[in-house]
């Protein structure tokens, strides 16, 4: 590494399911999915997990995804290889996606 190398700062996503209104669609979001936050660089912190809500209302289940930066996330939620599953989770399910900047690494 030289010098001039910059970290990256991460980025993440946080996906939160409240109601599944379609089974097998839900199905097809969780298989088509995680291939493609691979090939875009993405690593799942958090996959598939029910939340404990310490104050609110939590949903029924969870995914959190580091990214390697915000430019990424952004890339691979406007990707081809993601419209399909998005466009199966927009009728498959309620859910919340938020996306978070992280702290740049220290040098």
């Amino acid at each position: 590494m030289s010098d001039t190398t910059t970290a990256r700062t991460p980025a993440y996503s946080i996906t939160e399911v409240f109601e599944v209104l379609d089974p097998a669609g839900a199905q097809r979001y969780s298989e088509l999915t995680p291939p493609t936050v691979e090939q875009y660089g993405g690593r799942f912190l958090v996959l598939g997990a029910a939340p404990t809500a310490a104050e609110g209302d939590a949903g029924i289940v969870a995914a959190v995804v580091e990214w390697p930066d915000m430019e990424t996330l952004h890339t691979w939620y406007d990707s081809a290889e993601y419209a399909p599953a998005r466009a199966i989770a927009a009728t498959a399910m309620r859910r919340r996606l938020v996306f978070l900047p992280g702290i740049t690494p220290a040098a």
